[in-house]
């Protein structure tokens, strides 16, 4: 088996504890136009993925007729005050990557999301600086996760072969990409009660990752 030569981690809910704010931004939105959405019940549902898909189901859900065009701005600046507010890292986020550094494994960040937002989550939680030149947007390989392009086009980009990379997601469509791009995929619990199948384990905290790599 080769040895892990590069970890790419997931964003939100991975690195950054946002996926409870995601929620709470849903909820509030969907309140704005009349619909009863709870935290709880946006939790029960959450599965990652891109947010015009996740924006499309839970209006489908709720039997609401709103243009994307209105929902997914109204969105992104809720998200955005919450981001400001209260967003903080992952639990072991930072001792986990200055281990990293200090064992020379390399690491990237990949996301779902426009890389404006991927590095102001990563600046607010003060972990921007461990990726210079290691942030990857679904935006620019225009594929998003449960897709397989994005996680292979990352350890590409840092020079592996997927066979020499881990990757790291909470989310059940995130997980489904890592799987289908053949790099053994590690479940990070949190928020979704929902995994994959042919995941490679999980783990309950990013420290624990020292003892995969």
């Amino acid at each position: 088996m080769n040895k892990t030569q590069c970890v790419i981690f997931d964003c939100e809910g991975t690195l950054v504890d946002s996926e409870i704010l995601c929620c709470r931004a849903l909820s509030s939105v969907f309140k704005k136009f009349g619909a009863q959405l709870t935290v709880e019940q946006a939790t029960q549902h959450f599965a990652g993925g891109k947010l015009a898909d996740i924006l499309a189901d839970t209006r489908d859900r709720l039997g609401l007729r709103i243009s994307l065009d209105v929902l997914e701005p109204h969105y992104r600046t809720t998200l955005k005050a919450l981001f400001e507010s209260e967003l903080k890292p992952m639990a072991g986020a930072k001792s986990t990557l200055d281990f990293l550094e200090k064992n020379n494994i390399e690491f990237c960040v990949v996301s779902n999301g426009p890389r404006d937002k991927i590095e102001h989550a990563l600046k607010l939680t003060g972990l921007l600086s461990y990726f210079p030149g290691k942030i990857f947007s679904a935006f620019e390989t225009n594929s998003w996760k449960p897709e397989p392009d994005l996680i292979l086009y990352s350890a590409i980009s840092m020079g592996y072969r997927p066979e020499e990379c881990l990757y790291i997601d909470d989310a059940p469509k995130g997980l489904e990409a890592g799987v289908r791009a053949g790099i053994k995929t590690i479940q990070l619990e949190g928020l979704s009660r929902h995994t994959y199948p042919g995941i490679d384990g999980s783990i309950s905290a990013l420290n624990q990752i020292k003892e995969l790599v």
